[in-house]
């Protein structure tokens, strides 16, 4: 009896031990479907119709896909304040091309990343390798790129594209499937039609979270290395893989996958990838771990540094595409603040000011966060002015708690 008592108690003590170790993972987690479900309450259902979920997912795909880059270049211990400047002179720069000088959209959206990849390369040239701060070149960044988009518009909006352009924002993957099989199913999911490769994907993409997830449980017991308590495991491998499902059900009762959240699915898993199993992902954590110890164990440094930010002048380039397909012109405030959104979004995520922590899918789930907390409020009809006090004090808190974390650790 005593032995059971002992062995309830160790195992509490574990549980306990690894939830205050891992609280910034599983607070962040919480706090999203908490927001989620006042603003659900708040607003008598609005925010979690198929048609609300599907703007929430246009409105922020430009802030995910820049915040996958921030959270590279916050790793390696530096910054981007020019990302909204550089993404609104791309949305001009694509505007110019394709409604005034009529080149072909595709051939624009390739010189559009190219030019993207030529900004960040600059800009981190000069942080890698003349060691200027980060923060000063991108400031300085940030005001020429604003006062390019306004020299390239010459202060109006230009526009409208191409509906084929427009499509990268604005369009909806066709249903595989045949109607009838969508028209069938209807009645059981109470909606007029359902888009039934949007449900699948969903029932898809839960399958491939629970597999990975005990994939990983099995590969780390034959290494031996601690993992996170089974509770914990199946509770939270439960509320991501419902939630996936719940999210591609709205959207099969509505109009489908939006093309930018296949654009952003498939960037979130490849530079998930690329951060947490290759090699070159470990040395980008080593750099902004400690700068120093990485380059005395062979690290280019400088190299590194170089490539995060070449990597975020693309990213911010493909946002400014999709945000100019999606408003359907361009115009001289585009991208005005978003900056500020995408370093708030990686920083709620998770990530650390100094640089060395962070993971991708935190960046994605913090960018969540903050469209949620927009949409809602926007909704509530709350003002422009109280929406931005409550973001600021979000993201206060969120480096308030990195802060206590780490002194508590310490």
């Amino acid at each position: 009896m005593a032995l059971a008592e002992s062995q309830d108690a160790d195992a509490r003590k574990g549980v306990g031990e690894y939830l205050a170790g891992h609280l910034r993972e599983y607070g962040l987690l919480f706090a999203l479907i908490a927001i989620m479900a006042f603003f659900q309450l708040v607003t008598d259902g609005v925010l979690l119709k198929p048609v609300n979920i599907t703007n929430l997912l246009l409105q922020n795909s430009y802030i995910i896909i820049m915040a996958l880059g921030m959270l590279v270049v916050i790793v390696s211990g530096n910054i981007d304040l020019s990302v909204g400047s550089v993404m609104g002179f791309i949305g001009a720069l694509a505007a110019v091309m394709i409604v005034n000088w009529e080149v072909n959209w595709l051939l624009t959206i390739v010189v559009c990343l190219a030019v993207g990849g030529l900004i960040g390369a600059a800009q981190g040239y000069w942080v890698a390798y003349w060691k200027i701060p980060s923060f000063i070149v991108t400031l300085a960044g940030m005001l020429v790129f604003r006062g390019l988009s306004l020299w390239l518009l010459e202060g109006q909006s230009v526009g409208p594209f191409p509906r084929e352009f427009q499509t990268i924002a604005n369009g909806f993957v066709p249903d595989l499937f045949p109607a009838g099989i969508g028209e069938t199913l209807a009645p059981l999911f109470d909606a007029r039609k359902v888009n039934v490769l949007a449900l699948l994907t969903g029932v898809a993409a839960a399958a491939f979270v629970i597999w990975s997830g005990m994939r990983k449980r099995a590969r780390n017991k034959a290494y031996g290395v601690e993992d996170e308590p089974r509770s914990f495991f199946v509770a939270r491998t439960v509320i991501v893989s419902a939630a996936l499902v719940f999210i591609m059900y709205k959207l099969s009762t509505f109009r489908g996958l939006p093309n930018v959240l296949i654009t952003m699915g498939v960037l979130t898993i490849i530079y998930a990838f690329l951060t947490e199993r290759t090699v070159i992902g470990r040395r980008i954590y080593a750099l902004g771990g400690n700068q120093k110890a990485a380059k005395l164990s062979g690290i280019k440094t400088e190299r590194l540094t170089f490539l995060a930010f070449l990597n975020m002048g693309i990213l911010a380039a493909a946002a400014g595409l999709v945000f100019a397909a999606r408003l359907n012109t361009a115009t001289p405030k585009a991208g005005f603040a978003l900056e500020l959104d995408v370093i708030a979004a990686v920083f709620i995520g998770g990530a650390s000011m100094s640089g060395g922590v962070g993971k991708i899918v935190g960046a994605v789930v913090g960018a969540f966060l903050m469209g949620v907390l927009n949409n809602g409020m926007s909704i509530m009809g709350i003002g422009i002015d109280y929406q931005q006090m409550i973001k600021g004090l979000v993201l206060l808190a969120a480096v308030i708690f990195d802060v206590y974390n780490k002194s508590r650790q310490g």
